[in-house]
């Protein structure tokens, strides 16, 4: 290998490298899941598994939108965050799927 191709592939390596190890993702519903599985979604969550689902009540800084969907994309991410951030933690009967676009917005921040 050359020393100019050596030299292109070690700057290329120490740009990559940090990209590459430090993405963030986050857990959404798919966007086929229907309402009523977003809503066992969110009731699962909610109902016991040590999430703090205030953000999506009423006042709630991630109560808007007021939506199935909306409520269920937070309270998704929370518990996959909650459970050690594996990949199984974002399954929910196959209507989870990672995001890595920060779905934040105003005052309601998910999270990283």
């Amino acid at each position: 290998m050359s020393s100019q191709l050596l030299t292109f592939f070690l700057l290329l390596s120490a740009v990559a490298i940090p990209v590459v190890t430090s993405y963030r993702q986050w857990c959404m519903p798919l966007p086929t899941a229907t309402d009523k599985q977003l809503q066992a979604n969110i009731d699962y969550v909610c109902g016991g598994q040590n999430v703090d689902c205030t953000p999506i009540q009423p006042g709630g800084s991630c109560y808007e939108p007021n939506t199935v969907r909306g409520h269920a994309s937070y309270v998704m991410n929370a518990y996959y965050h909650s459970h050690g951030r594996i990949e199984s933690a974002c399954n929910f009967a196959k209507t989870g799927c990672f995001e890595f676009v920060d779905p934040s917005h105003g005052s309601c921040v998910y999270y990283t």
